[in-house]
């Protein structure tokens, strides 16, 4: 533990590390080293996933007190100096959350700081990097025994999004009153361009087919925080998404009452959901569709049953790829011709993809890849509800692989360790 100020500077990029990672990390921080003497300052690095507002959510944070855009992040790496000129002290931690692990080589030498790197599959850099915090013991096995004493294990931070969905309050507990009496399916589209495209209409369509035959269903959608409300209903126009009528479903626009819903012209209702995270509300749902990413950790961890989904209707249409795949996709002219190639290559090589079957190596809930159709799986949603010993069973399956939580409070010790030397 430190006695002088100090300040801990959180390297991260794109929003499912900024959301699942950053959150309950600098919460961990806060509760075990206070105010007074501790500044926690956000600097966020590109990202091919980013959607732009990355930083309001990081600064939303209250035990966040600064935060740098990833705009401003190479002027940083290179020259030391942020944007805005801010002020560093003289004693501190770079703690890397999200990125490129060279990162906090870089800063941490041009602050002097102590470096602490959470590594997820590779730990990298082993000599010129305080301490690593990894994700499995497996990660550690692969590092030379010299550098042993840098590795500590303290399991999946993802998981850490179960550890505050207890407490069901306020509106959250409204929706758990509503849904004892009904069935309620919660929707995860996703929150960039390239998923909700093609997330967004199938499942209208889906939610359409289901409460036509039925109609005592309730659908809410988990809105991304990086999402605002018209750009989503955007994606449910056929005057702005060609992918509407692709997938039969009907027009939806926004609607005010007691709520914001999403409504199309049949007559079904989705609520909206904006509040972050949205543990109340998914651990509500009798089951949940949902794209990949984050959010299936997230699921995974509140052991809600899902199925997730990642519809080809157009094989250029998926961009969101990570490193040189997700570049490539994106080059203007040519960018559209890498994304069939590279789409074509993953669905012949794809492994698992949902993070709860990842971290079971065997698929426990339905991954659904190809050429959805919004009928086909509206049934395989009606047979669940049908059966409800199948979603138990599915519950079940994901409360036992799930593991424990804690690695917020882990990694916040060891940074407490790096500050005391």
């Amino acid at each position: 533990m430190t006695n002088q100020p100090s300040d801990i500077l959180i390297l991260s990029n794109g929003p499912g590390e900024v959301t699942t990672w950053v959150r309950p990390v600098v919460r961990a921080l806060r509760q075990k080293l206070g105010d007074d003497l501790i500044r926690i300052s956000v600097v966020l690095s590109p990202c091919p996933n980013a959607s732009g507002k990355e930083a309001a959510i990081a600064l939303s944070y209250p035990e966040v007190d600064r935060v740098q855009g990833a705009e401003h992040f190479w002027q940083f790496l290179l020259w030391g100096k942020t944007f805005d000129n801010w002020d560093w002290r003289s004693h501190g931690v770079v703690v890397f959350l999200g990125g490129d692990q060279i990162f906090p080589v870089v800063i941490g030498k041009k602050l002097g700081y102590k470096t602490v790197v959470y590594a997820e599959w590779e730990a990298r850099w082993h000599n010129l990097i305080d301490r690593f915090t990894v994700m499995k013991p497996e990660v550690a096995d692969r590092i030379h025994q010299k550098y042993a004493h840098k590795i500590t294990v303290v399991g999946d931070l993802m998981l850490e999004t179960s550890s505050h969905s207890s407490l069901a309050k306020n509106k959250g507990q409204m929706t758990n009153d509503k849904a004892q009496k009904t069935d309620l399916i919660g929707i995860l589209p996703g929150s960039k361009a390239a998923k909700l495209a093609q997330g967004v209409p199938l499942t209208l369509a889906i939610a359409e087919y289901i409460y036509a035959k039925r109609p005592q269903t309730k659908f809410a959608i988990a809105v991304a925080p990086t999402l605002d409300l018209p750009t989503l209903a955007s994606f449910a126009d056929p005057q702005e998404n060609p992918f509407v009528s692709i997938f039969g479903s009907s027009p939806a626009v926004l609607m005010e009452f007691e709520d914001t819903i999403l409504k199309t012209s049949t007559g079904l209702c989705l609520e909206l959901w904006q509040e972050t995270p949205a543990h109340n509300l998914l651990s509500c749902c009798s089951m949940c569709l949902t794209t990949v990413g984050a959010n299936t950790a997230e699921l995974g961890s509140l052991a809600v049953p899902m199925i997730v989904l990642l519809p080809t209707q157009q094989l250029d249409a998926m961009r969101s790829w990570d490193g040189l795949p997700g570049l490539l996709a994106n080059l203007p002219g040519v960018g559209s011709t890498f994304a069939k190639v590279i789409n074509w290559l993953f669905l012949r090589r794809k492994g698992l993809l949902a993070w709860p079957n990842i971290w079971a190596q065997e698929e426990i809930v339905p991954e659904l890849v190809g050429k959805l159709q919004p009928q086909e799986i509206g049934e395989m949603v009606l047979d669940f509800l049908a059966h409800p010993e199948k979603l138990d069973d599915m519950r079940a399956k994901l409360r036992s692989i799930r593991g424990e939580s804690g690695a917020a409070q882990k990694i916040a010790q060891i940074v407490c360790e790096e500050l005391g030397k």
